[in-house]
């Protein structure tokens, strides 16, 4: 048997950006880190001057980083549906920087934290550099090349010249932050503090391990001072360890500190404590650094599943990919905060970052809001897999991608993950692997041939191919993946298994410590009984009602990560389709009527929500597997919808369907007062009551009871008239970062009575005045193609977003005009702080 130790959120509609998300942006865990994000230019295309010193580059455009050169593109039905129909390319980065006489004896380096894809980095004219990887943080020492008194010139080539090299949109450029850090040459290793908690009998013991590094020619005597504070500030532990480290060595200092009854990192509370890392040469501080941290314990049990600190539970888990629709791969902490909110308030308490490392500030914003993490690395290892190019599973794939530079990197990239997440409480698992065993894509083994043992009683995926990578160098890949990651932390070690039946037959599943089961529901009750030291859950699933039960009736199922928690661009369906859309949240982040229905099923709170279509013609499921099955024939429409979106605007007379996404024991229907829907009891095949009425225009509300009869919840939609007004969704000020700080402005179409206009698709147009610039207008349509890098957009099921960022002095304020025409505009008024 495997053991392994290891309140509602509400985003407001124009969100504060302050000093505290500052902190949130990750640093290399040295030195003194300057960010150095501004002041960048940028060219499109390869060119052979770009690295030179002297080279002009007044003709290339000024850009801030982080920075996606792909998603400000047009569009185009010729590219590649994988990666949303948006280009690639080569693109080149420059920027100067002046180092003063006095950081002489000094250390420097230059820190990425993402760069996609292939970046080779110059500084004044010489190569320091490549890293493939366009996922992974990286760090070059620059100090032999600097010159000190003088502008120094850092160029960044980025190639993405292979613009259909995944699955989905990766976007292109330095889309993540950058950071120019200053050392003694006696430091911190990068990443070099690392802190795991452990907790028993009431009693917290932090393990912290100090990583020092001596680059000077002389023998140090140093000290190692550790602090850890409360999550009120309060230092509750310290310990001071002395240490001698030669010249040009390395060392690892130690130590242990302890705390009795700590406040322990859960979901409702997700205490955190500050861990505090002095180096002293004498009394002189050379270095430090400061972590984030706490206690909690992580149980793994294959007839249990999982519990929080001796709770057992279900993790209610969703897929993320990188992107946030209009602003594509640049990474906004902001943006993400909202994003996590309005999914924790679905009752979602768990992410898989698909299929990638994502930037730091989402695993510190998981930290802070309570949400567990699985963190993964890989989609492919050693060979590619297709990526479809004229829409998501149909026509003639490609086979590009990143598995060139797996067997040089692939061990080094996994250390590099490990090492700099490793410190976030919130990680569960490292996952090594998405899919990688998925069928004659490329790998095959003799038991597609179908066998009544392997569960296959017929072929499968077109059946043994003898010429196909063999399936057994899984478990050689797996062993040699799992080992990096134990050399460097605990935590259970698992993969997304495509062909559980397949690799059933490998060493993979045995290279896990939790196996993850992608859409294989069936599977988990037969592999418990053959497996039974096997930790079993679903690593990717689809949204409908079976798949949950698997989950809810199965106490050795610990949960499940939907097939996705938003939507996102890439691995689109043929054109016209931006992107995957069977999210909870749209592109814009609000939450689409599936969100809703989600809520119903996870949330604790009391939840009804009302959702309409159509009869004749209506409740067709707009995600993209069920487009695909009925183009392909394999599947009617089928009610009642998850995808009911809130309209009460009919002809009057014509049949509709109403559903209701509730977790009350029983509900009726009411419009206008008068009872239109008998009470009906909770429907626990489908997890939608639901009524047929003629449509009547006026209120339309559910009223949710309980066993007793009892009301416990109410919600309502009302039918609209025209389109009046353009509204701003909150108060029409707000306060973000003068440098930086993105304000995020949520409208909404209205009539004449302010109702909400849910059928209108009004065109905006935003201008933004001050010391500002307007980011992106994020609708959340998925069919419209048109230009995303104008000011103008059209609304879509009546509401949008706007994203702002500010560029100016505290004190400064942005004036923002949304006008429409035949509409009253709106003004928002936004000051810096």
């Amino acid at each position: 048997m495997i053991k392994t130790k290891i309140t509602s959120y509400l985003a407001a509609a124009i969100l504060l950006s302050c000093g505290a998300t500052q902190s949130l942006f990750a640093q290399p865990g040295f030195g003194q880190a300057e960010k150095i994000n501004n002041n960048w230019r940028f060219h499109l295309g390869d060119t052979d001057q770009a690295v030179t010193q002297d080279q002009l580059d007044r003709g290339w455009r000024r850009v801030q980083l982080p920075h996606d050169w792909s998603v400000k593109q047009p569009l185009s039905p010729t590219l590649a549906s994988a990666t949303g129909y948006l280009p690639g390319g080569i693109g080149w980065y420059r920027k100067t920087v002046t180092i003063p006489q006095e950081d002489q004896g000094k250390k420097l380096y230059i820190y990425f934290e993402g760069v996609y894809n292939r970046s080779e980095v110059f500084i004044n004219g010489q190569s320091i550099g490549k890293r493939p990887n366009g996922y992974i943080s990286f760090n070059y020492d620059i100090t032999p090349y600097i010159k000190y008194g003088e502008e120094n010139t850092i160029a960044v080539k980025v190639d993405h010249s292979q613009d259909a090299d995944s699955r989905w949109y990766t976007g292109s450029g330095i889309y993540r932050d950058v950071w120019l850090v200053r050392a003694n040459p006696i430091h911190i290793e990068q990443w070099g503090v690392y802190a795991y908690p452990e907790v028993k009998n009431n009693q917290g013991t932090l393990h912290v391990q100090t990583a020092v590094q001596n680059e000077t020619g002389q023998t140090a005597s140093l000290s190692v001072l550790t602090e850890l504070l409360d999550p009120q500030g309060q230092v509750v532990a310290k310990k001071i360890t002395k240490t001698s480290l030669a010249a040009g060595a390395n060392n690892e200092v130690k130590t242990t500190l302890n705390v009795k009854n700590p406040q322990l990192w859960s979901l409702e509370t997700p205490h955190q404590y500050t861990l505090r890392t002095r180096v002293l040469q004498g009394k002189e501080q050379i270095d430090a650094s400061e972590v984030k941290t706490g206690f909690r314990t992580l149980t793994f049990d294959p007839n249990k599943g999982f519990a929080l600190n001796g709770e057992w539970m279900k993790m209610k888990g969703v897929c993320i990919h990188h992107d946030a629709g209009v602003l594509g791969a640049e990474v906004y902490p902001e943006v993400w905060r909202r994003r996590l909110l309005a999914l924790k308030e679905l009752g979602v308490n768990a992410i898989r970052t698909s299929h990638n490392p994502q930037a730091p500030s989402l695993y510190a914003l998981c930290d802070e809001l309570g949400l567990l993490v699985m963190n993964e690395a890989y989609d492919e290892w050693e060979f590619p897999k297709r990526k479809w190019l004229e829409g998501w599973n149909v026509g003639t794939p490609g086979f590009q991608g990143s598995y060139d530079f797996f067997e040089e990197w692939g061990e080094k990239d996994l250390e590099d993950m490990v090492k700099r997440d490793r410190n976030h409480i919130s990680i569960f698992a490292w996952s090594i692997g998405n899919e990688v065993d998925y069928p004659n894509d490329p790998y095959s083994h003799p038991v597609l041939d179908g066998s009544s043992e392997s569960g296959f009683t017929q072929a499968m995926f077109g059946g043994y191919k003898k010429d196909a990578p063999d399936a057994m160098r899984l478990g050689t890949i797996a062993k040699r993946l799992a080992a990096v990651v134990r050399k460097f932390d605990n935590r259970p070690i698992t993969a997304g298994l495509a062909g559980v039946a397949m690799s059933n037959e490998t060493e993979y599943p045995g290279a896990l410590d939790i196996a993850g089961y992608n859409y294989t529901e069936s599977f988990y009750q037969r592999d418990h009984e053959r497996y039974p030291k096997r930790v079993i859950y679903g690593s990717e699933n689809r949204h409908d009602m079976g798949a949950w039960k698997a989950v809810r009736d199965n106490e050795h199922i610990f949960g499940q990560f939907l097939w996705t928690g938003i939507d996102y661009l890439g691995e689109s369906g043929r054109w016209p389709s931006r992107g995957f859309y069977s999210g909870l949240l749209d592109f814009a982040g609000f939450v689409k009527p599936r969100g809703h229905f989600r809520q119903a099923l996870w949330a604790d709170k009391p939840v009804a929500h009302l959702g309409t279509y159509p009869l004749q013609g209506g409740g067709a499921a707009t995600d993209v597997w069920s487009r695909l099955e009925a183009e392909q024939g394999q599947r009617k429409d089928q009610a009642p919808s998850m995808d009911a979106w809130p309209i009460w605007n009919y002809q009057e007379g014509q049949q509709i369907r109403v559903v209701c996404y509730t977790n009350s024991a029983q509900a009726r229907l009411e419009l206008n007062g008068k009872v239109v829907g008998e009470t009906k009891a909770y429907n626990d095949e489908h997890g939608i009551i639901y009524w047929d009425i003629p449509y009547t225009a006026g209120k339309l509300e559910v009223v949710g009871l309980d066993d007793n009869n009892q009301e416990v919840v109410r919600q309502h939609i009302q039918s609209s008239k025209r389109s009046h007004a353009v509204q701003v969704l909150s108060t029409s000020s707000t306060s973000i970062r003068a440098q930086g700080g993105v304000a995020q402005i949520e409208l909404q179409i209205v009539d004449e009575d302010g109702l909400p206009v849910i059928l209108a698709e009004d065109e905006i147009t935003c201008h933004v005045a001050g010391n500002g610039r307007l980011l992106g207008m994020e609708a959340g349509n998925n069919s419209d193609m048109g230009d995303y890098t104008d000011n103008k957009q059209r609304v879509y099921h009546g509401k949008m977003i706007v994203y702002v960022q500010a560029n100016g002095a505290p004190g400064d304020k942005l004036a923002v005009r949304f006008s429409a025409p035949w509409l009253e505009a709106a003004d928002a008024e936004i000051t810096l702080q």
